[in-house]
């Protein structure tokens, strides 16, 4: 059974900075396409930025410049490093794997249809 368990959100300031991370835990194999989502009450669930297998990455316009996608694969372990937070950037994250091939292509898909596993989510608050 495929798991994935976030950590690293919390409280911070307006302009600091956070490191999310994402243990993979029952995958057989490297996903095809993981990535960071995030969901603000009352809005839609949004991507934040996606990796594809070939290391190519996608990133929200609303993030571009402040966000940093990696993976660990010897660790099972994606991350989402993200600086100057501003209140726009309070949501809950969440990681994401997907197992289809569809996700990946040119560059991963940064939607989330095209992802089958989900964490439960970590929540980011930004405060002024």
């Amino acid at each position: 059974q495929v798991q994935l368990v976030e950590s690293g959100g919390g409280s911070v300031q307006a302009g600091g900075s956070l490191r999310l991370s994402c243990v993979v835990f029952g995958y057989s194999y490297v996903p095809v396409c993981m990535g960071w989502f995030r969901q603000a009450p009352g809005k839609e669930r949004e991507g934040v930025a996606v990796i594809g297998t070939r290391d190519k990455t996608v990133y929200a316009d609303s993030v571009k410049g402040r966000a940093t996608i990696s993976q660990d694969n010897a660790k099972n372990t994606l991350y989402l490093q993200l600086n100057s937070l501003n209140s726009q950037d309070t949501a809950m994250y969440y990681c994401a794997a997907s197992s289809l091939a569809a996700c990946d292509g040119v560059y991963p898909k940064l939607i989330a249809g095209y992802y089958n596993y989900w964490g439960q989510g970590t929540q980011v608050t930004v405060s002024s």
